[in-house]
């Protein structure tokens, strides 16, 4: 006698169970459409640009060549630096010797060619009666003395008027042959080219 009412819960547990599942499919399906919203920025970004001129003096740049050395003589020449009024800052400017030939001119390092450089604050002039560069204002030490060849020669006081407000470095590059140059160095011709590389000013946040 309690057979029937077992069948009968079961059923009903049954019915139960497949309208529950029913009801799930439904409400998922209803799961689409709403309010949405959109909105635009623009940011403009323009990158800046590192640029190093060089001007020669207008009497005795480095296109004049210096013949007939002889031990105890100096070359003086002059050149402009100019950072263009559009670039950005310069984080270092450094120099960079090359020798064209490889003989004891550039090669001796005690008793071949000597150079420094120096920076005129107010720019170089011709003497009349010689070709010594005189300066009128302040003159700082660029490079000091040392062996002509020489890579990324740091300019620290060039970089420092490159950045200021007249964009420019006058530069007096000198060359000399030392007194203890012997002989040897008789008769020998080279070409030093001078490179000037300027990098940029540190990154920073804009």
């Amino acid at each position: 006698m309690f057979t029937p009412a077992l069948h009968a819960t079961s059923a009903k547990v049954l019915a139960s169970v497949v309208l529950v599942a029913g009801a799930a499919s439904v409400a998922g399906m209803g799961t689409f459409g709403g309010f949405t919203d959109t909105t635009t920025a623009n940011q403009s970004v323009a990158t800046g640009k590192v640029e190093l001129d060089l001007t020669q003096h207008s009497a005795l740049g480095t296109t004049v060549a210096a013949n007939e050395l002889v031990p105890g003589d100096t070359v003086q020449r002059a050149v402009v630096l100019n950072r263009s009024s559009d670039t950005e800052t310069f984080g270092s400017v450094k120099l960079t010797t090359s020798a064209g030939t490889a003989n004891k001119l550039s090669s001796d390092q005690a008793t071949g060619l000597q150079l420094a450089v120096d920076l005129c604050a107010s720019g170089w002039v011709k003497a009349a009666a010689s070709n010594e560069l005189t300066c009128a204002g302040t003159v700082s030490s660029v490079v000091a003395a040392r062996p002509v060849v020489g890579a990324n020669l740091d300019l620290g006081a060039a970089t420092t008027a490159l950045n200021a407000a007249g964009r420019a470095a006058n530069l007096r590059i000198s060359l000399s042959l030392p007194t203890a140059a012997d002989n040897t160095f008789q008769g020998l011709s080279n070409t030093i080219t001078f490179t000037f590389d300027a990098t940029q000013r540190a990154a920073a946040h804009k």
